[in-house]
């Protein structure tokens, strides 16, 4: 029922009588229809994504919430930065904000607000304001080459980003430092039906004039590149020519030289012809099966971008070459080998252009050696998923999303309990589920499911996705967290949507399915030249 101050609800999950799921979600969809999509759990900030523009953000509300306490306003994520910002500026306390949820569920939207807040309220001056442009400018050239539409969400971010925003003792902003880790770069060679690719191939095809098409020397028609989704070359709601001109001018702000920007379209549009290579069958002279390249003109136009010859290039997308001690040894790969090594190394090209990407920005914001500084860091992953087909990535994000969750509970909870507990205050002890048993089945250094992978993939003889199942069915017959159709039926709870190659987690946020992926990883990794295994990916 709404109340006399004209909120919906109750605004702060604390004050909620009784206190349980039930009341919470009820409270939660009350508030969301009024269009109230923020809500507080004391100095915590639920966002509940509206999917539409509301009119709620911008100069007027930022000059309201810069001159307010916490809890005296509307719960906003306004409130949040202003009190961290504060806490930072006032109280000389370094601070870090996290942004957790599900893919969809607004978190890339939210950091970017942060920042914009964090901007408005900061200080002025020629400096501090090119800082602050410089910082803010880097969102859009992060999206085009890590963000793509997917099932849930057009513009997803497919990378983990933390943000180190760092201050000088009046609280202007000096510089910061990003840091990425996790990129999805097997979205370059393969996407699920209904998503794109990374949004920056769309944008160059869409926003490139033709001047620059024919020097990077690639057609405006998506259809013709093997490596975007013909299906949904469009998405509503995103323009990609202007996109693509925003991306240039925001490079150009952050310090990007001309030469840099048509080197960084360069190795972009030679990702995109490197999926148009065609390997065909060959054989050797004794006959064992071989590969060659079919396209000559794209496989040259590939090497002048890389600076090698055509015969070098397409020695090294069908063959391998071992080296000892001794001698050299030099293997003809065959076709579907081939194509591994051809995707292996659009993805490896992809992914070593963003590291050099983020690596130049921070070399633009980044604060001189010797500067006493504050920090406020801004944290923004891309969120769990729960998919149809889910890869080893969605594995890796959902662990990570495991990970976060744990902090989480230790920060609200258990520290907080524990805090109490020293200092004698009476209170009533909260229940709450501890994740790490799941975070260990995962992570075990001997036991857990990443150890057991890395042991098939490297063990040498016939090994399988069958093998791999088989040592984790027996490895955690009784594990809570871990089911499979041979586990059930031990225990008899026959689930008819379990197949007998695949096993689940119960994570925190839902039941997830996996299999196949130990094929997968091995023969991706063997076209890389690692040998097989996790580690590093």
């Amino acid at each position: 029922m709404p109340l006399l101050d004209g909120s919906v609800g109750v605004e702060d999950l604390v004050l909620l009588e009784p206190l349980v799921e039930e009341s919470l979600l009820k409270n939660l969809q009350l508030r969301y229809e009024s269009k109230e999509i923020y809500t507080y759990i004391g100095n915590v900030v639920i966002s509940v994504n509206p999917y539409q523009q509301l009119p709620i953000y911008g100069p007027e509300f930022i000059a309201k919430y810069r001159d307010y306490t916490f809890y005296e306003l509307k719960p906003h994520i306004y409130a949040l930065a202003n009190v961290a910002y504060q806490s930072l500026r006032d109280r000389d306390r370094d601070q870090c904000i996290l942004i957790t949820g599900e893919s969809g569920s607004g978190k890339t939207e939210a950091s970017k607000l942060v920042m914009s807040y964090v901007a408005a309220i900061c200080g002025k001056g020629e400096q501090v304001n090119s800082v602050k442009e410089q910082l803010l400018q880097s969102n859009p050239v992060l999206e085009a080459f890590g963000n793509a539409k997917t099932i849930r969400n057009n513009n997803s971010s497919r990378f983990g980003k933390y943000m180190d925003i760092e201050f000088d003792f009046k609280g202007s902003p000096l510089g910061g430092v990003i840091t990425n880790y996790l990129l999805e770069k097997s979205r370059v060679v393969k996407q699920l039906k209904g998503e794109r690719n990374f949004h920056i191939f769309y944008q160059l095809l869409a926003g490139a004039d033709a001047q620059l098409l024919k020097a990077l020397k690639l057609e405006r028609d998506t259809t013709g590149y093997a490596y975007l989704n013909q299906e949904v070359s469009r998405v509503d709601g995103l323009d990609d020519a202007s996109s693509f001109r925003a991306v240039q001018s925001a490079m150009a702000v952050i310090g990007f030289s001309e030469e840099e920007i048509q080197q960084v379209l360069e190795v972009t549009s030679m990702v995109l012809k490197l999926g148009n290579v065609l390997v065909a069958d060959e054989f050797q002279a004794n006959g064992t099966p071989a590969s060659g390249i079919r396209d000559g003109r794209g496989i040259r136009e590939i090497g002048e971008t890389v600076g090698l010859n055509s015969e070098e290039l397409e020695r090294a997308l069908c063959s391998r070459t071992m080296e000892t001690a001794k001698e050299k040894v030099v293997t003809a790969l065959n076709v579907m080998q081939a194509q591994y090594a051809r995707d292996a190394l659009a993805k490896n090209v992809y992914s070593r252009l963003f590291d050099w990407i983020v690596n130049r920005i921070n070399e633009s914001i980044k604060v001189g050696i010797g500067e006493k500084k504050k920090v406020m860091g801004v944290l923004d992953i891309y969120g769990f998923e729960i998919l149809e087909d889910n890869s080893f990535e969605q594995f890796v994000i959902n662990y990570c999303n495991e990970k976060l969750q744990q902090v989480f509970i230790e920060m609200t909870l258990k520290e907080e309990q524990e805090e109490y507990e020293r200092e004698g205050i009476p209170w009533t002890k909260v229940d709450y589920f501890d994740n790490g048993i799941i975070c260990n089945l995962i992570e075990h250094n001997q036991r857990g499911i990443l150890a057991m992978l890395d042991e098939e993939c490297l063990r040498p003889g016939v090994v399988s996705d069958s093998t791999f199942l088989a040592k984790l069915n027996q490895l955690f017959s009784k594990h809570g967290h871990y089911e499979s159709k041979v586990t059930q039926n031990a225990q008899r709870q026959y689930d008819h949507t379990m197949g007998l190659s695949c096993f689940r987690i119960c994570h925190y946020a839902g039941k997830v399915k996996w299999q196949g992926w130990r094929a997968e990883i091995r023969a991706q990794a063997q076209a890389e030249g690692n040998g097989g295994g996790t580690r590093g990916r």
